[in-house]
């Protein structure tokens, strides 16, 4: 008993007693919450574990494996990490450098022996180095990798750094100047891969399970790919944004320390709160105190050392997002008072819920950085369907950002993935709040009573954005009258559909354009693309509208048929006919 008592005191003194001095949190509310959320989205399955006091006191499946079927979520059932597993798979890489066989600012040729980073007159005054690579300012290209079906033939590792056949993605090279500035880089974890690969000699998984997984408590957690069959079995199936299973259950991840970790969140969180008694000198048993220091310091625009991070002293809080073709993920932990938050969910979601959810924990568990926000609901004034009407359509929120808003229930809500997302309280005079945070909308019309756009408040901070132009669906049908550039887009959209070099030699589209979608990988939204259909053009010239740092002339839009079905899709186009973007919408 005394042994009991003296670890529960060395809790109080590591993280304090966040909950002590509000109500006890409600563990009834959260499943409330999180329920309805899942059903405004269509959300299949979701998982969630919540750390409160340095320890894991919320545990819960809620939904399905897999949609229109009857097998429940369980706190056992896998899910897919995403980039979340660059994380973990840092603090591995932490571990090496530690144990003497990796080091943080040494040139990794000086490591690479299975592969060599191809040399570049970018990196003859400055190399790059471990801790480049894990705070994304190596300079690397590739942003991410949409992985591979399950009956596709997979790429070793060396083959996706190449970019060569089967890779679906471009050779990992350096194109900045390394440590000039911050880009987000999963070709960069991928070069930390083969580097563990090359000191240790051992297979990714392996190593990872010996020297992170299994130090940890992760024993429902694996970076094989595939699975095996015994641990296959208890994963959840991925859905596309669509909510539509994705071929095959999940797609195969070689680029493992980027995308490769099957896990739980509860799994997660203990990884989580061991880098919290780790930052607090209380264990060294995967990282040193010192080394956990290292990575919650930010190196550049909030990265750490794999591991995002804000605040300072007890708002300090390191984080990632993770997402994987039909799986999406979420880890937040507060460094000094041992709290926390991680969600997975079974499908790609583009919408405001995982953060929902997570502010919804934290007010309700105390965080010091919980929101103080709460909706004017006694202002709200009453507005009809028909009076809501005129502010629905395409906004402009920033520079290729674009937001659709709809009523649902009686309210102006904004729309993702075809779902109501973010719900609006009327408070008279084209004026409108959010229901979830410090966000007003005031809408401005025209001479003729058309909303022509919107001032966006959020943080004191006002931005006029213009409207685009009505949803899809009010579109009045057009005459193509110009047919030729029909011809050009269907050939750039099955390019695209097969991304890479494919992409990169399109000379139709404009340089920023061809630049980000080459680097991209494949487009999934129009793969297996058979046709195009014109459905109308909208002439935006004046407006401002920029895709890819091109100035946009015109808008087409088309409707196309995919072997994911019927999509929506908006194609930019400049005044001097190359395509500055294209996006799929779902009204």
């Amino acid at each position: 008993m005394r042994h009991v008592l003296r670890c529960t005191l060395l809790v109080i003194a590591l993280f304090g007693t966040a909950a002590s001095a509000q109500r006890a949190p409600n563990p009834a509310a959260v499943d409330s919450f999180v329920t309805a959320q899942m059903a405004r989205r269509g959300v299949p399955g979701l998982s969630l574990a919540v750390i409160q006091d340095g320890r894991v006191v919320l545990s819960k499946g809620y939904g399905v494996v897999e949609a229109g079927g009857t097998t429940p979520v369980t706190t056992s059932t896998l899910f897919q990490a995403g980039s979340i597993s660059k994380s973990v798979a840092a603090a591995g890489a932490l571990r090496l450098v530690e144990q003497g066989k990796l080091a943080l600012d040494t040139d990794v040729n000086r490591t690479l022996t299975g592969w060599t980073l191809p040399a570049s007159a970018l990196t003859t005054t400055k190399p790059v180095t471990l801790r480049l690579l894990l705070a994304h300012s190596g300079g690397l290209t590739v942003h991410g990798f949409p992985g591979y079906a399950a009956d596709a033939r997979v790429p070793t590792l060396t083959q996706v750094l190449d970019g060569t056949p089967p890779a679906n993605t471009p050779p990992i090279r350096v194109d900045i100047e390394p440590d000039s500035r911050w880009r987000y880089s999963g070709g960069g974890y991928t070069v930390m891969q083969q580097m563990m690969l090359d000191v240790t000699g051992r297979a990714f998984p392996e190593l990872m399970r010996d020297e992170v997984l299994a130090r940890v408590g992760m024993t429902r957690s694996s970076f094989e790919q595939p699975l095996p069959a015994v641990l296959a079995a208890t994963t959840a199936t991925a859905h596309t944004s669509r909510r539509r299973p994705v071929p095959g259950r999940w797609h195969l991840y070689p680029e493992m320390a980027a995308a490769g970790l099957w896990t739980t969140p509860t799994d997660l969180a203990r990884f989580a709160i061991e880098i919290q008694r780790a930052y607090a000198g209380a264990s060294s048993r995967l990282i040193s105190p010192a080394m956990a220091k290292q990575m919650l310091t930010e190196h550049k625009q909030g990265d750490g050392l794999g591991v995002f991070v804000r605040g300072t002293g007890r708002t300090l809080t390191f984080e990632h997002g993770g997402r994987d073709e039909g799986f999406d993920a979420t880890m937040q932990a507060l460094a000094e008072t041992g709290q926390g938050v991680v969600a997975m969910i079974n499908s790609n979601d583009n919408s405001g819920m995982m953060g929902r959810i997570t502010r919804f924990i934290a007010r309700e568990y105390g965080w010091p950085t919980a929101s103080t926000y709460f909706p004017p609901s006694a202002a709200e004034v009453r507005l009809t369907a028909e009076q809501l009407q005129p502010f629905v359509g395409r906004y402009e929120m920033s520079n290729n950002n674009m937001a659709s808003i709809s009523v649902t229930n009686g309210r102006l809500t904004s729309v993702s993935d075809g779902f109501p997302d973010e719900e609006f309280i009327a408070l008279g005079g084209d004026r409108f709040v959010s229901a979830d945070r410090d966000l007003r909308l005031a809408f401005s019309r025209g001479a003729d009573g058309e909303v022509t756009s919107l001032a966006r408040t959020a943080g004191g901070q006002e931005r006029v954005v213009p409207r685009i132009g009505p949803p899809f669906a009010r579109l009045p049908r057009q005459a193509d009258v110009d047919p030729a550039i029909t011809r050009t887009i269907e050939e750039a959209l099955r390019a695209l559909a097969k991304g890479g070099p494919e992409t990169a030699a399109l000379q139709t589209l404009t340089a920023g354009a061809r630049r980000a979608f080459s680097q991209a990988g494949p487009w999934r939204q129009v793969e297996g693309l058979r046709a195009i259909a014109f459905v109308a053009e909208q002439r935006v010239a004046g407006r401002g509208l920029e895709r890819h740092d091109f100035a946009v002339d015109r808008i087409r839009y088309y409707t196309a048929t995919t072997g994911d079905g019927e999509r929506s899709l908006l194609i930019w186009v400049t005044k001097d006919g190359l395509i500055a973007d294209f996006d799929a919408v779902d009204d």
